[in-house]
């Protein structure tokens, strides 16, 4: 363990072995930090927060503070983040609510560069890529893998898929299906994440199979009722379709068209 002189730490909090907390930073109470985490200096993190291991969160961020909602009256509420993001300067990261369930979660794997900001009650998956000024309101969902370009901006309650892509500057405001491609202002769809799911491993006969089931959603002129029953119908022998009728399930807005 590592604690510049400068740096402010609660004696509540619970630091592991090896992490590093650099010059001015502050830890508040009821936050818990992971094996080999590096903070750097000027970074705040309140509590109650559980950070994992192997973290880098750089100068100027800002974790775990009280959510910017108005309904907000210190409920019990948290953030839990996972192991090995890189969380780069000016990032803000807010606790949960109560009306939203208490917590917001990032898990692992993830790339967040500067200023991005990832409101109350949000959880982000694994291995996602938040390019700068990217910024989720409040209640958004971010699965496995998505890649949010620079000045993203997400709805309330959205639901971003597995794999899928937003170009720079998309205006997210209706839910983003898995392995697609939006952009706009609104966004609307442009294909599949073809590259992206090229670098992730996945076969040929996948992609084309992705790109299959995208026609099903956008070009078979179906009643988007129609398709999920297909969906259904194909997820107990098809991974890919099994990925959409999953994504479905849990979509609360309309989706992007």
């Amino acid at each position: 363990m590592s604690i510049h002189p400068a740096a402010i730490v609660d004696p509540t909090a619970e630091i592991a072995d090896g992490v590093e907390i650099g010059a001015y930073s502050i830890i508040g109470p009821h936050v818990t930090i992971g094996e080999d985490t590096w903070v750097g200096p000027h970074v705040v993190i309140n509590g109650p927060t559980r950070i994992g291991r192997e973290n880098r969160i750089f100068q100027f961020a800002s974790i775990g503070e009280i959510p910017q909602d108005k309904k907000f009256s210190e409920d019990d509420s948290r953030l839990e983040i996972g192991d090995r993001n890189t969380i780069r300067e000016y990032v803000t990261i807010n606790r949960g609510t109560e009306q939203g369930g208490g917590v917001t979660r990032v898990g692992d794997d993830n790339w967040l560069m500067a200023y991005i900001h990832i409101a109350h009650d949000c959880i982000v998956g694994n291995g996602t890529i938040f390019a700068n000024n990217a910024s989720l309101a409040g209640h958004a969902c971010v699965d496995d893998y998505a890649i949010l370009g620079g000045f993203t901006l997400v709805h309330q309650f959205c639901l971003i898929g597995r794999h899928a892509f937003c170009a720079m500057g998309s205006s997210i405001t209706k839910d983003v299906p898995p392995f697609v491609m939006i952009s706009g202002a609104p966004a609307h769809p442009h294909g599949i994440n073809q590259e992206g799911l090229k670098r992730h491993g996945f076969s040929n006969e996948a992609i084309a199979n992705i790109r299959r089931l995208y026609k099903l959603l956008y070009r078979s002129g179906s009643p988007l009722d129609e398709v999920k029953k297909t969906l259904e119908v194909r997820a107990h022998d098809d991974t890919e379709a099994a990925v959409f009728y999953d994504f479905f399930q849990r979509s609360q807005r309309s989706i992007i068209r």
